[in-house]
């Protein structure tokens, strides 16, 4: 099967991360996954959500916001301020990245602080979600260093790495890491994230045309897993 960009089926489209991309934050890297972009940025606030005070909650917690500007697509889509509230997918989206940092993140070893991961979506091309997470463990883990270096924690707090790519299925045949034409057609759209030991944080996939069987979604996590893979390979060397 030939691909829109002419990638082979289980190929990923050019990944590039560049850390330290913005200043102020504690930990910053720009992904770049085809022609989708998004800063990801980590940033220290001492202390922590009152929820957690009040429950007795110990450790520290790590929250998530994400946005994509106004001309990360065409045509253009006006701000969600202007529109006073965050759309659902919006808010499903700070969720999803929230979750998948806090999952390999000892909390109590974080201290009482909240780490904020703002993700902004320069240009978007499909995939948002999925490169969000893989650029804000870059981030993540560049705002921990800073924190160690400052002799603020005696160990990362981060057990293992993190990264998401997406899947689908076109014209019966599994695709690993959808642009934007290519998702808007598929079947089946699926969202992965994964840890570096293997294991699932979170798995995202619906049947847009029909259902589908076990076999192609097995087929689709092994997409996944390669790719994740690889992007792994990626952050590590950027982390070096």
């Amino acid at each position: 099967m030939k691909r829109v960009d002419g990638r082979r089926p289980n190929e990923l489209r050019p990944v590039k991360i560049h850390p330290h991309y913005v200043q102020q934050p504690a930990g910053s890297a720009l992904i770049e996954m085809g022609n989708t972009r998004v800063v990801c940025a980590a940033s220290i606030e001492e202390g922590v959500p009152r929820w957690m005070r009040e429950q007795g909650v110990k450790g520290g917690w790590i929250t998530a916001e994400y946005s994509m500007l106004p001309y990360a697509t065409a045509p253009r889509k006006p701000r969600e301020v202007t529109r006073g509230r965050a759309e659902g997918r919006t808010q499903e989206i700070q969720r999803l990245v929230g979750r998948a940092l806090r999952s390999v993140t000892d909390i109590e070893k974080l201290g009482e602080r909240t780490i904020w991961i703002d993700c902004d979506v320069l240009q978007a091309d499909g995939g948002t979600r999925t490169a969000s997470i893989t650029g804000a463990y870059v981030a993540v883990m560049l705002a921990m260093r800073k924190l160690q270096s400052a002799g603020d924690l005696k160990e990362s707090p981060i057990k293992s790495a993190v990264a998401a790519i997406s899947v689908g299925m076109l014209d019966g045949v599994p695709l690993l890491d959808l642009c934007y034409e290519e998702d808007s057609k598929a079947a089946v759209d699926m969202n992965v994230v994964m840890t570096d030991e293997g294991q699932f944080v979170e798995v995202q996939g619906t049947g847009e045309d029909a259902p589908f069987t076990q076999s192609q979604m097995t087929a689709m996590l092994k997409l996944a897993r390669a790719g994740i893979d690889e992007l792994m390979a990626a952050q590590k060397k950027v982390l070096h």
